[in-house]
Order: C-alpha cells, then sequence, then structure tokens
C-alpha cells in the first residue's frame, strides 16, 4: 500500500445506516455520514447547535480543559455572524498580493533548506515551521514569535495518544494572555491590538471574547494545516508524475488543492449539540446529546463524488466540506488554502522527486472506526531539480 492512502473507515456505515458511533470521555457521539446529512445538519442551527458548555462541540470534547468560548467558532447565528462579520476582512487579507510574496519568501525558504538536508523530518521540520511561520503572518506579529511556537511540538493540547492535556494547553493560553496585556499597553497593528480597539454591539471586546478568537486562531488550523502538508508530500512522494504535470500545468495547482483537502480531510469531524428530540437518517436524535459532523465521510460519499478514493488533481466538481459548510465554514480557509498553493507550487519548481525513508502514521481511534488522518513522522528526502 502506498504511503498516502488514507482508507475509507466510514464506508461501510455511511451505505448501511448513515451513521456511526463513538464515545467520547463518556459523551456517546452519533456520527452523520453522508454528505447530504451532513449539509443538512450544518445548516440546521436550532437543532444542532455550536453553543454549549465551552469545549463540547470539539471532538474529543475539551470541557476539562478550557473555559474560554472560542469565538465565532461556538457561537450560533446571529451572534456568530456579528463576530464573524468584524473578523471577515482580516481573514481575507492571504487574498492579498503583498501577503502570498512574504508567504512564498518564507515558504521557499524552508524547503530551500530541506533540499540542504540528506533526510527531513516532515512533522517537525518542515510542516510544523510553515505552519507557525506563516501564522506571525496572518496575525501579523513578529516573526520571531515562530521559534517560539514551534518550541511548544505538535501536541498544544494533547499528550500522546487521545488524552487531553490541561497543562499543555495552558502554555497556550498563558501566551495569550501575556499577548493581550502586551497589546493593551502597546498597542500595534497585530491581531491582539486590532481586536481590543473593535467593538460588539456598540462596546469594545473584552479581553476574554479577545483570547476566544486567538484561542481559535491558535488551535484551529494547528493540527489541520500540519496533515495537510504532510500528507501533500506523501502522495507527492508516491506520485512523482503530479510534480512534474505542477510544471506543465500550473493553473491546475488550486483544484489539486481541493482535491487534497477532500481526500484526506485534515479534520475529521465537528460536533454540535442536540437542542430537541429529532432524527437523523430516520433515527432517533435525543436532545442534550451530541452529534458529530463527519467531513472526512462526507468527502468520500460516491453518491457525490466519482470515484472518490482517488486523487483527481483536476477535478473540476468538488462540493467538498473539508473547510467545514454553512454558517461554520472555516474562517482560516482562504489562508490554508494559500499555503498549500504556493507549497506545491514551489515544490513543483524545486523539487524533482521525494524519498520516504521512514514513516509512522497517525491513527485517529474512534470507537469502532479507525483513520489515518496524517503523520506521527514521516523522514524524507527531496531531490532537487538539476
Amino acid at each position: 500500500m502506498k504511503n498516502s492512502v488514507l482508507p475509507d473507515p466510514f464506508a461501510s456505515a455511511r451505505e448501511k445506516r448513515g451513521l456511526g458511533e463513538m464515545v467520547d470521555q463518556n459523551d456517546p457521539v452519533t456520527m452523520v455520514l453522508r454528505h447530504k446529512d451532513v449539509r443538512k445538519c450544518a445548516h440546521q442551527y436550532k437543532t444542532f447547535s455550536s453553543e454549549d458548555i465551552p469545549g463540547r462541540i470539539v471532538v474529543p470534547s475539551e470541557v476539562n480543559i478550557r473555559e474560554t468560548r472560542q469565538l465565532p467558532f461556538e457561537l450560533d447565528p446571529p451572534r456568530h455572524g456579528t463576530y464573524r462579520q468584524l473578523l471577515e476582512a482580516w481573514f481575507k487579507r492571504p487574498l492579498q498580493a503583498d501577503y502570498q510574496s512574504i508567504l512564498r519568501k518564507q515558504i521557499e525558504e524552508l524547503i530551500g533548506q530541506a533540499l540542504l538536508q540528506s533526510q527531513v523530518e516532515v512533522v517537525s521540520e518542515l510542516a510544523l515551521p510553515i505552519q507557525s511561520h506563516a501564522l506571525t503572518l496572518l496575525l501579523n506579529t513578529s516573526h520571531e514569535e515562530a521559534q517560539k511556537w514551534i518550541s511548544w511540538g505538535t501536541h498544544v493540547f494533547r499528550s500522546e495518544g487521545e488524552a487531553l492535556d490541561g497543562d499543555k494547553a495552558m502554555v497556550l493560553y498563558d501566551y495569550i494572555d501575556e499577548q493581550i496585556e502586551r497589546a493593551v499597553l502597546h498597542p500595534g497593528q497585530d491581531l491582539y491590538s486590532v481586536l481590543l480597539a473593535s467593538e460588539i454591539d456598540g462596546r469594545k471586546m473584552t479581553k476574554e471574547e479577545v483570547k476566544g478568537v486567538l484561542v481559535l486562531t491558535f488551535a484551529g488550523g494547528r493540527d489541520t494545516v500540519i496533515n495537510a502538508v504532510t500528507n501533500a508530500i506523501a502522495y507527492l512522494a508516491d506520485h512523482p508524475g503530479a510534480l512534474e504535470r505542477f510544471r506543465q500545468e500550473p493553473e491546475i495547482i488550486g483544484r489539486a488543492v481541493e482535491e487534497m483537502i477532500r481526500y484526506f480531510s485534515p479534520l475529521t469531524h465537528m460536533g454540535r449539540v442536540v437542542k430537541e428530540d429529532t432524527q437523523v437518517c430516520e433515527h432517533a436524535i435525543k436532545a442534550d446529546s451530541r452529534i458529530s459532523l463527519c467531513w472526512a465521510s462526507a468527502n468520500r460519499d460516491p453518491a457525490v463524488f466519482e470515484n472518490p478514493d482517488e486523487i483527481v488533481l483536476d477535478r473540476k466538481i468538488n462540493p467538498h466540506v473539508g473547510f467545514g459548510f454553512s454558517h461554520h465554514n472555516c474562517l482560516g480557509a482562504t489562508h490554508a488554502r494559500q499555503i498549500m498553493k504556493i507549497l506545491l507550487s514551489t515544490l513543483a519548481e524545486k523539487v524533482s522527486t521525494i524519498q520516504i525513508l521512514k514513516c509512522k502514521e497517525n491513527i485517529e481511534m474512534l470507537s469502532d472506526f479507525q483513520r489515518k488522518v496524517g503523520y506521527d513522522t514521516i523522514q524524507v528526502k527531496f531531490n532537487a531539480i538539476k
């Protein structure tokens, strides 16, 4: 089996029932698996809510490690829309040419360094630095801050395995508190300062609200970007013709990014809290239970995608839900797309082939389901174009 293959563990349950079951810290979750049902439930925020105890809609749950509500992620409309409208322009900055130019320079420098090494551990030495350096650009903060974030490692919230680690989470929360206090005393043009000067419903945002936005910004785009980068590099190692195709047809790179997000689905699923007794796929769902919108399963639904278990680099019709769906689609999607587009184009320009020397898969355990989401480690050699 090729290293980049991600088997679909949900195929049988999706076809037979449309639902799966898992237990998350004694709080059961009904997984919604079909594309049409995932999108339908995402629309129905009054029945399937994002607004509950902070941390409960995340799977695995974070209720035991944080009290800060992630904004606007853990709010329903109309409050969700109020915060999102405030943030949209900032998170669309990756569409600007100067932003892309700086991001390209960051990624080209990291790929250039990798080409000088006999081998590279992609998770810690490439994907994490790409994500961290790019985050300095998104926050409009000092580039040197990336080294601190890199030093945290890949598991800010988790110990190895599935257990959530409150002590590790506090490293991030304490850091954000410090940066907010710095911005209070010395306001600048960074996201902390911009938010502190912003108004919601005619009043200034509180420090706790600012913290909620920043916790989401740090946590929401960390593992997902790392998974996207490592999976893409594994795919290119297994399919060297893809790099040549990108060189010959650079216009397909945008579609290739969407297809990789569909196929790899860097985030498996996201929860919702059921507000009233209802049904999903003709099965009863009780109030105050949880469902999850399983993006990874929906993105392999053969009722929607032709050849769903293959990467079709120039797939033209691609209604994937890898960045979520409806009002809660990913706020950082524009930033993530630019990272991936620039990464693929840079690799095509500089790298002839990639050799995988050693790897260990990162397997997500979801009760009866086991899903490969990426890699705990993947060591490769990048061969330069001569």
